[in-house]
């Protein structure tokens, strides 16, 4: 037997061994074995590559918009193959509740920007936020919080450092309630026409007295009256790695607008990512059950600043 024959029947035999035999059958329909991973098994292959082509969603990357300035990115979905099979077999059922999801993140998050103010969230988050600026208002606030309990939300409080330090058990209170606390400045001035030193006194004067009362120092901040320049922006994102936070949408209740007016003008703006400003007035203590009842039906959730603006997908 000549060296080529016995090297052409230990091919052969290599070849038509189960083991390559199962790796050259599964390369044909397009199936390739990774170690540890459970390979697409054929009673579901069909099923799974149909939902990875209909279900599957790319993740979005932050970027800049000439309007909107800093937009969040927002994560992208995949389906858990092994996890999918798992429950597909555990539960008999090949419909679409027995699809699992991982998430994708974005290349570039909204930190990756710069220093650039935000006013809203991704346009594709379902999720909203009634963010309530606090310099005032004592009165109506026990009737907002009943009205946030009610709906099981937790929504972001701004909170003026010198209110804080004259209302620290108030400011207690909403954080206790288990709301998000932003810095609000100190006393309520014009951030744009301030110089470098009084925007960082403004800054870190809230920080200190907020950080005093309640234990933790903001990670947001909401320039008073909405009036700010890169300076401020910049200052804020690079001394006290905070986020510059505007609003999409302005309930004025400031000017003590009829309830049912200042509803119907947030109504029409209630979208995905949208950022509400609120105060502690009368108008928005009676309308704020209305105003989160429209968000729900919408299929919107309310929530934090920070859970609005973050990439993560709601559950």
């Amino acid at each position: 037997m000549t060296v080529a024959t016995v090297c052409g029947a230990l091919l052969f035999g290599l070849v038509t061994s189960s083991p390559i035999n199962t790796y050259v059958t599964q390369l044909k329909v397009g199936v390739t074995p990774v170690q540890g991973q459970i390979t697409i098994e054929e009673p579901y292959k069909e099923k799974i590559e149909q939902w990875q082509k209909e279900r599957e969603e790319a993740p979005q990357d932050a970027y800049l918009d000439p309007v909107w300035k800093a937009i969040p990115g927002y994560n992208g979905r995949v389906i858990d193959v092994n996890a999918t099979i798992a429950q597909m077999k555990k539960t008999g059922k090949q419909d679409e509740s027995a699809i699992v999801y991982k998430e994708q993140m974005p290349k570039v998050q909204v930190e990756q920007l710069g220093a650039h103010p935000i006013y809203r969230g991704n346009p594709k988050k379902e999720a909203v936020c009634f963010m309530i600026n606090v310099a005032w208002g004592n009165e109506y606030l026990d009737k907002i919080l009943a009205t946030l309990d009610r709906h099981k939300v937790k929504t972001t409080f701004f909170l003026d450092g010198s209110w804080v330090k004259r209302n620290p058990e108030l400011a207690k209170k909403i954080y206790d309630r288990g709301h998000e606390i932003g810095n609000h400045a100190y006393s309520h001035p014009d951030m744009s026409k301030l110089g470098e030193a009084r925007i960082r006194q403004e800054i870190s004067k809230t920080q200190e007295i907020i950080s005093k009362t309640i234990g933790l120092k903001p990670s947001l901040f909401a320039p008073p009256s909405g009036s700010f320049n890169q300076r401020v922006v910049e200052i804020a994102h690079q001394d006290y790695q905070m986020k510059t936070i505007l609003w999409t949408a302005d309930t004025v209740d400031w000017k003590n607008p009829p309830v049912g007016a200042m509803v119907e003008r947030i109504r029409k703006k209630l979208d995905k990512g949208v950022l509400i400003l609120m105060h502690p007035t009368d108008s928005s203590s009676k309308g704020l059950d209305q105003m989160l009842t429209l968000a729900e039906k919408k299929g919107l959730k309310p929530t934090t600043v920070s859970e609005v603006i973050s990439s993560r997908r709601l559950p």
